[in-house]
């Protein structure tokens, strides 16, 4: 079965060398073309090393990249990691369809932000499904699912790169297996058990010092490393990654900065303690919050509102 990839970074790059192992002979791939001195997509690197047919995803809307893209003639296309709206075309060209990765159990959590949103709900257990896209936002049917805990400090960044990632490159090469034997099933979605979310961004993870620790600390892991859960410091944002709640109680008010050693500082919420470990101010890189405090402040008995 020849079986084309759309996709980008590192999980695209997974897939396809987890089809060549599977011995899968992959038609084609659809990534980011590198822009002139801009960094090549890992994708389209690994493919263009193995010598197989490259098209930019972009040229995909366009009716001469449709051209290429059915000249591929592949039986079958799998979607990793794709973040451009696609016309129907591009999912039906292939004899047995499109199949796409999504990093939720569907119908929960429709839409680009799905592992922030699990992380934000305080949910403690996630997934991904591989599902066939129809005209809809992660509507269509479902091919399979795989399930995995949330652990209580895990990160986006962390939550996708240890479990989501590598379950998703298995899942897709027994998407494939299950396509190749006439086995794929198309399992309806229960609408009205979904939810959808906007993309994350700064709008929705604002910190309000005044509320329950956890709530807060849920925040914070449910934008690092983007876009990174933000307050005010002298009228800039500064942003928080790599924290830990503490597990102390210790007086002071909610969004009080209780000391500041090497290691980072420490912010008084309701019901715990924060520990910072990296920060990000004004637009810098991010620094660890030892050092940025030591250069920048804020000093013991400072309060974030």
């Amino acid at each position: 079965m020849r079986v084309a990839i759309i996709g980008q970074a590192a999980f695209g790059e997974a897939v396809l060398r987890r089809l060549q192992d599977d011995g899968v002979t992959v038609a084609g791939v659809a990534a980011p073309e590198p822009a002139q001195g801009g960094r090549v997509d890992r994708l389209w690197s690994a493919s263009e090393e193995a010598g197989i047919p490259r098209v930019s995803t972009a040229s995909l809307k366009e009716p001469g990249g449709l051209v290429k893209w059915k000249e591929l003639e592949a039986d079958f296309c799998l979607m990793a990691f794709v973040t451009h709206f696609l016309p129907d075309d591009v999912f039906t060209l292939p004899t047995h369809g499109t199949a796409q990765y999504h990093p939720s159990l569907l119908p929960l959590h429709r839409g680009k932000s799905a592992i922030n949103w699990a992380l934000i709900n305080g949910e403690q257990e996630t997934g991904l499904s591989i599902f066939w896209p129809d005209r809809g936002i992660d509507t269509g049917p479902v091919l399979l699912q795989k399930r995995c805990p949330i652990g209580p400090d895990d990160t986006v960044g962390s939550l996708y790169f240890d479990r989501l990632f590598p379950l998703g490159v298995d899942a897709v090469s027994e998407a494939v297996a299950l396509v190749a034997a006439g086995e794929a099933p198309r399992i309806e979605q229960d609408h009205a058990e979904a939810t959808f979310e906007p993309g994350c961004s700064d709008r929705h993870v604002e910190i309000h010092w005044h509320r329950p620790a956890r709530v807060v600390y849920d925040l914070i892991r449910g934008a690092d490393p983007r876009p990174g859960a933000w307050t005010l410091f002298e009228e800039e944002k500064l942003r928080f990654f790599d924290c830990r709640l503490t597990g102390e109680r210790r007086p002071g008010r909610p969004g009080e900065v209780l000391d500041v050693d090497d290691s980072g500082f420490a912010v008084r919420l309701n019901g715990d303690v924060l520990r910072v470990g990296r920060v990000q101010h004004s637009g810098t890189g991010k620094l660890p919050a030892g050092q940025w405090a030591a250069q920048a402040g804020p000093a013991p008995g400072f309060r974030f509102r």
